[in-house]
């Protein structure tokens, strides 16, 4: 999976539609190979981002959980830690 590609469900404050976007795009990049698509793919590449952006949307609102919602700035401080134990760096406080 794109390592780009965050979690977004169970958050709060919930996923914006920017982040849904984002996340769109970097799934549609890695599975067309493109970055940046040519002028004779273009159409069909925002297509497929607006699908699976409208698909993710729809999936974020639909899905129910009974656990409480995560922190972003706790998860993100423990991404930091793995990243510091699997590259070797000093994670900042």
């Amino acid at each position: 999976m794109c390592r780009n590609i965050k979690t977004l469900f169970n958050f709060d404050p919930a996923a914006t539609d920017e982040e849904v976007r984002a996340a769109a795009l970097q799934f549609v990049r890695k599975l067309s190979g493109f970055n940046t698509p040519s002028r004779a793919n273009k159409a069909a590449f925002d297509a497929a981002v607006e699908a699976v952006f409208l698909a993710g949307h729809r999936l974020l609102h639909d899905l129910e959980t009974q656990a409480p919602p995560r922190d972003r700035d706790v998860e993100a401080a423990k991404a930091r830690a793995r990243n510091a134990e699997r590259f070797g760096t000093k994670a900042p406080a």
